[in-house]
């Protein structure tokens, strides 16, 4: 599958992660993935303390991170080198295009012995420091993450606190920062609040680094939500720009309430497209409210204002393209899938930067921003169910309203064989199982 960024096919860049413990590096590390991979660039992260975890166990004490304990010692660089010869071997035999390689690496000796092994593989390197000398900050991510990981699951939570904390002592004796300047490197100072950058090359390293100058780790909800129902809902029609039906009014109705009842008096934004049906479902919102033009809905060009049963008639070797490739089918005059996320990029970068926030947007631009909080594929993302009169929050849960609507989910198609249509029928279609799923992406590391 082609990517959206036009890269040199021989192109190998590893990300080198830098940092003390409980400074976000592996939240860093696993933004930058699922951001590359929504792009279509093939990314992996290479985690060395899952690599710890799974040749040594979990439940490691502060003890077996002290550099005077040659058996730890031992263990850790085992596990390093571990995650160090997958990564390469993925470059190698998977084609990948960008590595993440989560550790420490606090030292410039190691700096520059894995600078220039990576090299040797002509491998491009550039080091992402996170640096956090806010002791609130550092607490705030050892209560929110670390206490959640193996190591200290299930464990009195003081005690991890302290023991955590005994960790980063230890590194810190030892901690170099990055200041070798024939480096690539980017350092991020107190979550983001500060941002250097030193010879940083090419295009798909700009593109890295603006990303995370538009990262932060406040807390905040994201709440997205189609539009009521339309009167091209009920009509099986697509794309055009109708008003709502009375269920889509009534849903309007309840709206302000349900958001206010799990927000409480925080402040909130709201976006919608350009589109009535997105307009008038905010109508009575008393937030301040954006339209945005990069949320009007997928423009499906000449079949616009068209239902599905019409198009197969009109266009049926399009229809059928489409069912066999519906990311990457494009309407002609209008757009595809691959399309809406490129246009998207700009609105995932602002949503990085936004506290809490309601998108009220269409089925196709939700299931491309969703798509990028879940880590989707693209394979997968277009069939993404998002149902109508359902208000989705990137944290625990999904709320639904009791006022019926249509369902205009369009399940992927499977398209029975030669062999099959002969034997007799017509090929039917099943549901890809894309459940609205109970966890908060937005903190997961």
């Amino acid at each position: 599958m082609p990517n959206n960024f036009h890269t040199s096919p021989s192109l190998r860049l590893a990300c080198v992660m830098v940092g003390l413990p409980g400074r976000g590096k592996t939240y860093i590390s696993q933004k930058v993935c699922r951001y590359l991979q929504w792009l279509g660039i093939h990314t992996e992260v290479f985690n060395v303390g899952n690599y710890r975890r799974k040749l040594f166990g979990t439940k490691q004490d502060h003890l077996f991170f002290d550099p005077s304990n040659p058996t730890g010692q031992h263990q850790r660089k085992t596990a390093a080198n571990a995650a160090l010869e997958d990564m390469i071997r993925w470059f190698d035999e998977k084609q990948g295009t960008v590595a993440i390689y989560d550790a420490t690496n606090s030292t410039k000796q190691r700096r520059r012995w894995l600078h220039d092994l990576l090299t040797s593989h002509d491998i491009q390197v550039v080091f992402i420091e996170s640096v956090c000398e806010d002791e609130k900050i550092v607490i705030e991510n050892i209560q929110q993450m670390k206490l959640a990981s193996p190591d200290y699951l299930d464990r009195d939570p003081t005690w991890a606190v302290e023991d955590y904390q005994r960790r980063i002592d230890q590194y810190r004796e030892h901690y170099e920062q990055v200041t070798e300047s024939d480096y690539t490197f980017v350092r991020m100072v107190n979550a983001g609040t500060q941002v250097m950058i030193n010879m940083v090359r090419g295009y798909l390293e700009s593109r890295i680094v603006y990303y995370l100058m538009n990262l932060h780790t406040q807390p905040r909800k994201i709440y997205m939500s189609r539009h009521g129902e339309s009167m091209f809902n009920l009509q099986g029609k697509i794309g055009g720009d109708s008003d709502l039906s009375p269920r889509g009014q009534l849903y309007a109705k309840k709206l302000p309430g349900l958001i206010k009842e799990h927000l409480g008096d925080k402040k909130l934004v709201v976006w919608t497209s350009t589109l009535k049906r997105t307009i008038q479902t905010s109508a009575l919102l008393d937030y301040p409210k954006l339209n945005r033009k990069a949320l009007d809905e997928l423009d499906a060009g000449v079949c616009d204002g068209m239902t599905y049963e019409e198009i197969e008639e009109k266009y049926p070797e399009d229809y059928a393209n489409r069912d066999d490739d519906k990311f990457n089918y494009r309407y002609k005059g209008g757009e595809s899938y691959r399309d809406v996320v490129l246009r998207l990029e700009p609105i995932i970068m602002d949503l990085e930067r936004q506290g809490n926030i309601l998108i009220i947007g269409h089925q196709a631009i939700l299931r491309c921003i969703y798509a990028y909080f879940m880590n989707y594929n693209q394979e997968d993302l277009p069939y993404i169910k998002i149902p109508l009169h359902t208000v989705i929050e990137l944290s625990p849960r999904a709320y639904v309203f009791d006022i019926e609507a249509v369902d205009t989910h369009r399940p992927k198609t499977v398209h029975k064989t030669s062999q099959e249509m002969k034997a007799g029928g017509v090929g039917n279609s099943e549901k890809i199982n894309n459940p609205i799923l109970p966890i908060s992406p937005e903190f997961m590391a």
